[in-house]
C-alpha cells in the first residue's frame, strides 16, 4: 500500500472526506498545508526558529520539490515572522501537494459541474486504507505516552486540531486531551502556532 511520502501530503489526505468527496474548506486547507511544509523543515533540521522567525539552518539537500521550493522562498527573502510564511503562496503549496498526491497516484480528481453550471472536483483516494492508516495513528498519538511519540506524528495531531479537522480529532477528543495536545502542539514547533494565529485573522477579517 502506497503512502503519502510528506506532511503536508498526509495532512491533505486527512482533510479529505471519503463519503462526500470533498476537501476541507480550501480557506483553512491551503494555510494548513503550508503549515504542515513549515512544520517538516524545522522537524528534519533544515530551519530553525530565529526570534520568532524562519532561519535557514541547512539549505539542503530537499529532495521534495514542495519543500525545497518554501525552503529557497525562506532563504531568498527577508526574515518574516512564521504567520507570514504560512499564509504566503498557500494556494501555490496545496495545489503543488494535490499534484503529487494525483500524479502519485494516491488520489482520484474528477472534474464535474455543480447543478450543472459551477465547476468543481471530487476528490476520491484510489485506496481508502491510506486514509485509515493516518487516523489510526492519530489515535495512537493521543493513546501513547508523549514521551514515545514521534514529533512528525505529533504534527499530525496538532495541525488537524489547528488546522480546524474536526472529523480527525473530534471536540469530544480536544476537550478530553487538552493537556496532551497542548504538549504535542510544542513539540510540533513554531509553524503550529503560527497555524492557530493565521486562521484566528481569517476569521477576524470574516466577521469584520
Amino acid at each position: 500500500m502506497k503512502q503519502p511520502e510528506s506532511l503536508a501530503q498526509r495532512m491533505f489526505v486527512l482533510a479529505l472526506d471519503p463519503e462526500k468527496g470533498k476537501l476541507h474548506t480550501s480557506t483553512y486547507l491551503r494555510p494548513l498545508l503550508r503549515s504542515a511544509a513549515l512544520t517538516e523543515l524545522y522537524l528534519s533540521g533544515h530551519l530553525r526558529d530565529e526570534k520568532g522567525k524562519p532561519a535557514i539552518e541547512v539549505a539542503g539537500p530537499c529532495t521534495d520539490p514542495v519543500l525545497a521550493d518554501l525552503l529557497e522562498e525562506i532563504g531568498s527573502g527577508r526574515p518574516r515572522k512564521w504567520a507570514h510564511w504560512v499564509n504566503k503562496n498557500a494556494r501555490r503549496t496545496a495545489d503543488a501537494v494535490r499534484d503529487q498526491l494525483v500524479d502519485g497516484g494516491l488520489v482520484r480528481a474528477e472534474p464535474y459541474r455543480v447543478l450543472g453550471l459551477f465547476p468543481s472536483t471530487r476528490y476520491t483516494l484510489r485506496d481508502p486504507r491510506v486514509r485509515t492508516r493516518l487516523l489510526s495513528t492519530v489515535s495512537a498519538v493521543l493513546r501513547d505516552p508523549v514521551g514515545r511519540v514521534d514529533p512528525a506524528e505529533a504534527a499530525l495531531v496538532s495541525l488537524s486540531v489547528l488546522g480546524r479537522l474536526n472529523k480527525v480529532v473530534t471536540r469530544a477528543k480536544r476537550k478530553e486531551h487538552k493537556a496532551k495536545i497542548k504538549t504535542l502542539t510544542e513539540i510540533t514547533g513554531p509553524a503550529a502556532p503560527a497555524l492557530k494565529s493565521t486562521l484566528e485573522s481569517y476569521d477576524a477579517a470574516a466577521a469584520g
